[in-house]
């Protein structure tokens, strides 16, 4: 017979099931302290959701001790490890000064108005209340721009070259830290264009801006740290090579002064090209690579048109390699012939049914060298100068290296070094905080990699914080983000244990 229930019964068996099932809930719900967090939720409602924004919110501006920079202390901690402040000053020392903001001070201010991404002078106005800027550089009141612009005008000679020799120095520290065997110097130049006159300026070849006023500054870069280690100011309308050689000499002497032991390696491209600088370099015991210009040795074309064998370095990348000199030299030296495949489009007319998309050919490239590894990794080596190029794009995007602020030539050379001691700055926290990522490479490619500046403001830099005083205890707090914390913490505790 089938089993008849009363509707009572019905009615306690759905009770005694709801009950299970909340138990069950419960107990998948629970932690792994086993403590219940609650029935699970596996949907939301729109009204959970969504709410209306039809109202604006007044706006009231009071002196609440807030700051847009909250992660602007990491750099605080930094310039304390490294006395940045009273290193400064003593650069301008030579300055007398009876105000209340000196140069120190001033090229400080300078410094961390490029760290928060400000261009022109005149943007200080937005942050010149902040209290952590203020706490950063140890001021009550920031200066306004004409007082900075006073102070950039009235440097000289002297303070651009104490000026430079800090930059070297906080350089060089990292480096005698790292213990190299080898140091990679590479050397290049780059152009700053103003539309406006500014002392020291000249109107060189620009192919995009022609007529244009110009500084082109040759710099110094360390490949291992991704640094700039010294910069030599020259007017819009030089030659790469102007000031060269003397420039390349006081470097590699003051890298040698200061890690005695170290190998020196250089490289440079054709612009540098000479027999003097293959000479010195070649006396001084120094490791080089130099692109030759093809323009001036005619001889270089028929010997790369007559070659038939060409070993491989790697797909599409091929190369021989002569003792040869030039007919004005002294001795022979190592020629690497590199012949690279490439595509190309027909820019001929053509025909529909004889389309041809695309035509392989061959660039050709010559590198002179004194170095004895083999033809494949010096080519490499070689090669790896174009990181030079991501430095030049950083400092110029985000350090603001190619902005003109006065019209005074030792001004607009401290602002250059104030955006090299920036950049380098950036870098320094960066090695501070992380271990080295790769080791080292036949492109010598950094041993870090690096953020952009820009990924650090937005990450770090730029979040918002309240100073408030408990128990008269000073304490920033911040929104309890939990990788922004991790990440504060970590950097914190890794610039304090480099102290």
């Amino acid at each position: 017979m089938p089993l008849e229930l009363t509707t009572g019964e019905i009615q306690e068996s759905a009770t005694t099931t709801k009950k299970a099932t909340l138990e069950l809930v419960k107990w998948c719900c629970q932690d792994a302290t086993n403590q219940s967090t609650g029935a699970a939720r596996m949907k939301l409602s729109r009204q959970q959701v969504q709410r209306k924004t039809h109202a604006l919110p007044e706006l009231q501006f009071e002196d609440q001790q807030l700051t847009s920079f909250a992660g602007l202390f990491l750099f605080q901690s930094l310039f304390q490890r490294l006395d940045l402040k009273q290193r400064l000053r003593n650069a301008y020392r030579h300055l007398r000064s009876n105000r209340a903001y000196d140069h120190g001070l001033a090229v400080l201010s300078l410094i961390v108005h490029l760290l928060l991404g400000y261009r022109q002078l005149r943007d200080s106005r937005y942050y010149r209340d902040d209290p952590m800027v203020q706490r950063v550089l140890g001021l009550e009141r920031l200066p306004d721009v004409a007082t900075i612009s006073r102070l950039l005008a009235s440097t000289d000679a002297r303070s651009v070259g104490e000026t430079r020799k800090l930059s070297r120095e906080v350089v060089l520290q990292r480096l005698a830290a790292l213990d190299l065997r080898r140091v990679t110097l590479d050397f290049d130049g780059s152009v700053i264009g103003t539309g406006r006159y500014a002392e020291g300026t000249a109107v060189g070849f620009n192919r995009a801006k022609k007529g244009q006023r110009s500084y082109y500054p040759l710099f110094c870069t360390v490949a291992q740290t991704g640094q700039v280690f010294d910069v030599h100011h020259r007017p819009g309308n030089v030659h790469d090579s102007n000031g060269a050689q003397d420039f390349i000499l006081a470097c590699v002497e003051h890298l040698r002064q200061a890690l005695p032991g170290v190998i020196v390696e250089v490289r440079m491209d054709g612009a540098f090209f000479s027999d003097a600088l293959v000479t010195l370099l070649t006396r001084l015991g120094v490791e080089f690579t130099i692109s030759v210009p093809f323009e001036r040795f005619v001889k270089l074309k028929s010997m790369v048109e007559k070659r038939q064998r060409w070993a491989p370095i790697a797909e599409g990348l091929d190369y021989f390699e002569l003792l040869w000199k030039p007919k004005a030299w002294a001795r022979r030296y190592r020629f690497l012939f590199v012949r690279s495949t490439v595509v190309s489009r027909d820019k001929g007319p053509v025909q529909l049914d004889l389309f041809v998309p695309q035509v392989e050919g061959h660039e050709f490239k010559v590198v002179v060298t004194n170095k004895k590894i083999g033809a494949a990794h010096a080519i490499l080596y070689h090669n790896g100068r174009g990181a030079q190029e991501g430095v030049f794009a950083e400092l110029k995007s985000q350090g603001q290296m190619d902005y003109v602020p006065t019209k005074t030539l030792a001004g607009n050379q401290i602002f250059l070094l104030s955006a090299v001691l920036a950049h380098n700055l950036n870098r320094e926290l960066q090695m501070a905080a992380n271990e080295p990522s790769r080791a080292t490479t036949p492109q010598r490619a950094p041993l870090w990699r690096f953020e952009r500046l820009e990924t650090l403001r937005r990450k770090l830099i730029q979040r918002a914080g309240r100073f408030t005083n408990p128990q008269g205890r000073l304490t920033l707090t911040m929104s309890a983000n939990a990788a922004v914390r991790d990440e504060l913490l970590h950097y914190k505790e890794a610039v304090a244990m480099a102290a």
